[in-house]
């Protein structure tokens, strides 16, 4: 089947869907009112060091301080004060090409660096935004700049040449690097993507031109400027997926929106001409996510129960600090014995974790609960087919062993809140709880309420009106009939139940 790009363009939002073999493999949404920051390079000011954390806030001019973690500071900076700009050393791009160690963070002797030696309040920076605000927390910063085009990431300062693994061929990945190699300005430093597979001499080295160009323009930026700002705001999401998506493995890539489908084309015409015959425009009048389906894909990522083929399912659970995965067999039962039908269902879930953390974009730590297995040969089965099925994930993965209780520890790359944090927020109702409190719960808070209205009221007769949701009025007057009964022989008032629609479930009232 086809492989697609969908791209629907609103004023108010932007949606990005990679369909794989007829399947939503990645969904990117953009909106207006909470567009992301990654890639954005800012001229920062350094507002408070805090030395028990190693870290530092740094404002940037958004709404929110950003974070800078020490490990995330090139070490050999200027004297404080002055006006800096560094090199990168973040060197795996969405091409999941680990091109280079993590930079050297110790110094000559041995000893950890202290962020009191390196950052000082006041002192101005160069920094990119590597993870987007998430919660309560601010943007996480980076001094390693990295500048990625369609052929190549740019690493300012860097003496390096690296190469996207997923280049097989030695000849060609010969052939790139010594284009690079030979073109390159000294001591600046290049990733090789992908999308450079056979692209000719004179289409890296424009490319690489513009990239210098704009380096240079943003470091003329820094040095006129004065205040935190930013410098360099990352391409939209629409051109965002056509320089990072848009492969030869793509078919198709399909725009509804005429303004945004002419700078596609500029886009392309500058950078990957070949591709211009695979961009369309579409003009139906169907909604474009409708017409291909991809509309029902989206609400099926707010459930967080996950129906196998084979009738087993899967339970993906957000918290806090981590997201946890469990696994059932549900209505399968298998056709020989439970060992079988246990291994069957634990790989089949395999694939539609790997399948489910791509697609609603998981980040952090993930605990899978597998079904547990007796056999060694059996866990490790899973094990390794998990790790096969995290290949195709862009976001750097870690994978540890299964457990003896049939638990799998893994982390995914997490630069920005996952499409259900997206969509969704705190219930109004349950605050969060993911439930309401029980019908008989409710019921005997209200009594206990009443008790205590004892102390309040009055020695004298009267009613005393409690108004609740009908489910509870119900509930009141027929299974806790009794219970009513004796509260009206010790408050000496006759109670009166009052049903109102418009109440939430937990909500009532008390009136004399």
């Amino acid at each position: 089947m086809a492989n697609e790009l969908i791209i629907n363009v609103r004023p108010h939002e932007t949606r990005v869907a990679l369909i794989e073999n007829g399947l939503v493999a990645e969904l990117h949404i953009d909106r207006k009112s909470g567009h992301g920051l990654i890639g954005n390079i800012y001229r920062g000011r350094v507002a408070r060091v805090l030395p028990g954390m190693q870290a530092a806030f740094v404002e940037i001019g958004e709404e929110r301080t950003a974070f800078l973690y020490v490990a995330d500071i090139y070490r050999d900076l200027p004297d404080p004060g002055r006006t800096i700009y560094m090199p990168n050393g973040d060197y795996s791009d969405e091409t999941g090409d680990n091109a280079e160690s993590e930079p050297d963070l110790s110094t000559e002797d041995g000893e950890a660096v202290n962020i009191e030696s390196i950052l000082q309040e006041g002192q101005s920076i160069v920094v990119q935004v590597s993870k987007d605000p998430i919660g309560t927390k601010g943007a996480r910063l980076t001094s390693y700049i990295s500048l990625p085009g369609r052929h190549l990431v740019l690493l300012p300062y860097v003496d390096h040449i690296g190469i996207s693994r997923r280049i097989k061929d030695k000849e060609e990945r010969d052939r790139l690097k010594n284009i690079v190699e030979e073109i390159r300005p000294e001591n600046t430093g290049f990733i090789i993507r992908t999308a450079s597979e056979g692209a000719e001499k004179e289409k890296i080295k424009t490319e690489m031109d513009f990239m210098l160009k704009l380096w240079a323009d943003i470091l003329e930026k820094m040095n006129r400027s004065s205040n935190p700002g930013l410098l360099y705001m990352d391409l939209s999401v629409s051109l965002k997926a056509v320089r990072d998506l848009f492969t030869r493995e793509i078919d198709r890539l399909i725009i509804d929106s005429d303004e945004e489908y002419k700078r596609i084309i500029e886009f392309i015409d500058n950078f990957a001409p070949a591709l211009r015959y695979s961009v369309e425009l579409y003009k139906g009048e169907e909604p474009i996510f409708d017409a291909y389906g991809i509309e029902i894909e989206i609400s099926r990522l707010l459930d967080n129960k996950v129906w196998l083929k084979s009738g087993g399912y899967i339970v993906i659970e957000l918290t806090e600090a981590l997201t946890s995965i469990d696994v059932n067999t549900g209505s399968y039962v298998g056709k020989r014995n439970l060992e079988e039908t246990i291994l069957n269902t634990n790989l089949e879930a395999v694939k539609e974790i790997a399948y489910q953390l791509r697609l609603r974009n998981i980040g952090g730590l993930i605990v899978i609960d597998f079904i547990d297995m007796e056999n060694l040969e059996d866990r490790n089965k899973v094990f390794l087919a998990l790790k096969e099925a995290m290949i195709r994930d862009k976001a750097r993965t870690y994978v540890l062993r299964m457990s003896e209780l049939g638990l799998i520890e893994m982390t995914r790359q997490r630069s920005k809140e996952s499409l259900y944090r997206q969509m969704t927020e705190k219930c109004m109702y349950c605050e969060g709880r993911g439930s309401t409190k029980s019908k008989k719960t409710i019921c005997y808070e209200i009594f206990r309420d009443l008790e205590r209205e004892r102390l309040l009221m009055p020695d004298i007769g009267g009613n005393i009106y409690v108004n609740v949701h009908p489910e509870i009025a119900n509930v009141l007057k027929e299974d806790e009939q009794l219970s009513i009964i004796e509260l009206e022989k010790s408050l000496k008032r006759r109670i009166v139940i009052i049903s109102q629609k418009d109440y939430h479930i937990e909500q009532y009232e008390i009136n004399t």
